[in-house]
Order: C-alpha cells, then structure tokens, then sequence
C-alpha cells in the first residue's frame, strides 16, 4: 500500500488555504497549539470553522501583534521596489489586491516601516533556522522561500541575494510555509499528488500598474506544471501557493484510484460563484507511480542498432523495454519500439532514444501501474541458496522461484530448467510439511 496526499485545487491555491486544508487531516489543535510555540515573536495562528456554499471547512489568520495582514493593509505598497515579493504575504485573495479602502491609520505607519525594515533572503534563513523545528522542517521551508525568491530574481533581473521582502508581509509567509512543512511533516506520505492549478483570470493591480492574472512571478513557477485559468475573475493561485506545490507535488493528474482515509478543507476569505476552497484526501492506494510509455516506429535500422538501443535504455533505469513488428509505409516491414519509464526518467529516455534510433518523433502516453507488494525469501536448499519472489495484494498471493537460480542448478547437474524446478519445488514441500 502507498500512502497518498492529494490536493484539489479547482479554486487555486494559497499557502492558508493549504495549511487550513492539511490541518483538518491531523489534531487541528494540536497543530496550532504546536506552531504557535515555534519561537516567531509577535506573531500567532488562529484558526476558525467556516462554510462555503454549505461546505464546512477550516479558515487560517496568521495575526502579527495581534492584527491580521488584511487589517494592517500592507499589501498596497509593497511593489514600490523591485526587492519587495509579489503579493506572496498572504494568500487570501481579498487581501491581495481589492481591500485598497482599508487605508486607514496603520496604512501611515508601515509606510514608514517600509523604509526602514527589510530582510534578504539571508535574514529568512536566520529566521527559519533559529525556529524550534525540526531540521528537515526547515530545509523544506527554506527550499520553498527559495524557490520565491529565485522566481522574483527573474522576474525583476536582479541577483538571488539581492531580493528583499517587507518585514511584516514576510513573517506572515513564513507561518504559512513554516505550517504546511510541519503538517506534511505530520502527515508522513509516501507521495503528494495535486489536480492542474486553476490561476484565476482577469488583472491584479499594484504599484507596477495592472497586470494580467497570473502574476509574473506565479507564472513563472507555474512552468512545466498543469494549470489553466478559469472562469473566476481573481487571483487564484498565489506565489506562495505556487512555490509550496511545485516543492512538495510529485506530479499533478486526476485523482488516482485510492481508499479514502480522510478529507481536509481549506476556506478562503473570499466569496466567488463557486465554493472557495481547496479540498486535501488523506488515504491509500496500490498505485505504486506515475509510469511513462515512450513509443516510436522506425524502418531503417538494423537489428544489431536496435538492440544497442535497447540495452543503453534498460542501463539507464528503463523498467520495460520491447518491440513489435508492424507493417509500414511503402511496404516497408518496420518495428514499433516501447520503453517503459518511471515519470522522473522521462527526459532521459527521450534524449537516449533520439540518440540511438533514427525516428525524429516519439509519443507520449502517460498512465498508472498497479502493482502487488513485492518480497524476496532466500532459503537454503541441498542444491544451494535459492531466491523466491513473493507478491501478494487485490486478494491474491503468488511466489516464483528465481529463474538465474534455477539456470545454475540446471547447469550444475546438467538437467532442464523444468526438472530444475521440480527437484527445488518437492523439496520446499517436505520442508513445509516437516
């Protein structure tokens, strides 16, 4: 059984409405008790139960000396310098860009802040390293605001080091961060699967001027990941959001095949014509992984070029590779040729088989491997030590006996592989009986 994580992000997603979403699947309490005593001064997490379109879900406030990020209305002005982060303070989207009436005397007072506190990307570190968490809890933080910051780098032209974010807005970040790392912490999955990330349309604006939906620093980790944009005019999906599914997702599909455990949902602050939400399936599956089919035709290459091929993928992790012969074109006989991959070895795969075969177009077809849970018995029998494999699942059990044990007893004695199997199969019997 492999234990899966998946999120649902049909409305975006934001690094609250992920943290509220996780934290419906552990002891909600328990959490916020827990992330409160991490050693952030000033700063605390509350949650509370809400309804969305009559679903019932969590809703996260990150409260920085007693105030939420929305009420101190920081937001408007943080873009005036290209060091500042994109809109990755807090992920609520009323808070992002529509609330600019909420200018009142707080507004005055971080104005002046703003000019006076800021923290690099080397200050995060020291923040996030001087947390009373874990190591690897913070080694995923870290990953994640990297990934932020090397995305604004690029948007901005500057270096890494050079990005700043605004103090308050930062912290705020962080527990969003900081609370996602703990609760997968908790959670402790083989893997995280996420549906294709709904951005949002329309235009946001800030102090650069009005920009289209998804932000400049969102789209940019939103490449090599699914997503689309929607019919909901805002924006969905939030840097931070980007940043911490791009760092934790393994693949972004449909919901696999798995037993549900439980279900988590995270309430954004926000109403839309559909349900503000992004909903987390805590459960089990005996999909092992993501398996990849690379699939190319060929009918100019001889036997001995294929099978060279066909070697260099299996030494290069391949978990299947075959031929089929098929009748071609100009009524050539030709030869399809099937490489089986894990997801990951995708890229590798393609570039050695437009290295070795002469075809210049390969398909792609991408599907799910079901699998028995597998094991290795060694046992010693009068003819030496034989390996049995043992798999068993969907209500099933089977066993088969090591073929390269078989062919060196064969051998040995001089006898077929079949009587081989025999002499070791009537053995393992009167053991079994004994």
């Amino acid at each position: 059984m492999t234990r899966i994580l998946y999120l649902e992000c049909k409305m975006g997603a934001a690094g609250d409405m992920i943290m509220a979403a996780l934290s419906e699947l552990v002891d909600q309490e328990a959490f916020v008790e827990e992330i409160n005593n991490i050693g952030l001064e000033g700063v605390k997490v509350e949650y509370k139960k809400g309804k969305k379109q009559g679903i019932t879900g969590t809703e996260m406030h990150v409260l920085i000396n007693g105030e939420e990020e929305g009420d101190i209305h920081h937001h408007e002005h943080e873009h005036h310098h290209h060091e500042h982060k994109h809109s990755h303070h807090h992920e609520d989207e009323e808070h992002h860009h529509e609330h600019h009436h909420h200018d009142h005397e707080h507004n005055h007072h971080h104005e002046d802040e703003e000019h006076h506190h800021h923290t690099s990307i080397k200050n995060i570190t020291d923040i996030i390293n001087g947390l009373n968490i874990s190591k690897t809890i913070k080694e995923n933080a870290l990953a994640v605001y990297h990934l932020l910051a090397q995305a604004e780098s690029i948007v901005h032209d500057s270096d890494v080091q050079e990005i700043h974010f605004h103090e308050v807005g930062n912290l705020d970040a962080i527990m969003d961060i900081v609370g996602v790392a703990i609760l997968i912490d908790k959670l402790n999955v083989d893997t995280i699967i996420a549906s294709p990330i709904a951005m949002g349309n329309g235009f946001v604006k800030c102090a650069h001027g009005i920009l289209p939906v998804p932000a400049p620093a969102t789209a940019l980790l939103l490449e090599g990941i699914p997503s689309y944009n929607g019919d909901i005019e805002s924006e969905l999906c939030t840097p931070t959001g980007a940043a911490l599914l791009k760092h934790y997702v393994s693949s972004f599909t449909n919901m696999p095949i798995m037993k549900i455990e439980k279900i988590g949902y995270g309430l954004g602050k926000k109403d839309f014509s559909k349900a503000n939400i992004i909903r987390a399936y805590l459960g089990e599956t005996q999909v092992d992984e993501e398996i990849v089919e690379l699939v190319c035709s060929i009918d100019d290459q001889s036997g001995e070029e294929i099978g060279f091929a066909i070697n260099e993928l299996f030494n290069h992790g391949a978990l299947e590779v075959y031929t089929t012969p098929i009748q071609m074109k100009k009524n050539r006989p030709g030869t399809v040729i099937t490489c089986m991959c894990k997801a990951n070895d995708k890229d590798k795969m393609m570039e050695l088989m437009f290295k070795h075969l002469s075809t210049i177009g390969i398909r792609e077809y991408n599907c799910l491997r079901h699998s028995l849970e597998r094991v290795i018995d060694t046992v010693d029998t009068k003819e030496g030590t034989v390996r049995i494999k043992r798999s068993s699942g969907y209500n099933t059990s089977k066993a088969k006996l090591e073929y390269d044990d078989l062919e060196r007893i064969a051998r040995e004695k001089n006898i077929s592989i079949k009587e081989a199997r025999k002499i070791i199969e009537k053995e393992l019997e009167e053991n079994d009986s004994n």
